[in-house]
C-alpha cells in the first residue's frame, strides 16, 4: 500500500518486483492516479506465494472502507515510515 503521506491518498497494488515498481512510483514513471496525487511511499505490504493468492488479496483489501484501511497501517507501522529504503 502506497500513500502520498500520513493519512493521505492511499494506493493498492499487486507486483511481483516490489523494488522496481516502488521505485518507478517514486520516480514518477507511472502516469496515472499515482503521479497526479504525488503517491510514492510504501507504508504497507504483504507477500503472497502465488499470484492468485496476492491477487484475491488486493481485491480484499481495495474494497475495505477507507478506516479498515488506515488501521492495518497504524497497527504495522505507526509512524507511517516510507518502508522502501529499509527494505532495498
Amino acid at each position: 500500500m502506497l500513500a502520498s503521506n500520513k493519512n493521505g491518498t492511499l494506493y493498492i497494488g499487486v507486483t511481483g518486483n516490489l523494488q522496481k515498481r516502488i521505485y518507478e512510483h517514486k520516480n514518477k514513471m507511472i502516469y496515472g492516479f499515482t503521479k497526479k496525487y504525488n503517491i510514492d511511499k510504501l507504508v504497507w505490504f504483504e507477500k503472497a506465494d502465488e499470484a492468485i493468492t496476492a491477487i484475491a488479496r488486493e481485491k480484499q483489501i481495495k474494497s475495505w472502507h477507507r478506516a479498515w484501511k488506515i488501521r492495518l497501517i497504524n497497527k504495522h507501522n505507526p509512524n507511517w515510515m516510507d518502508l522502501y529504503y529499509d527494505l532495498f
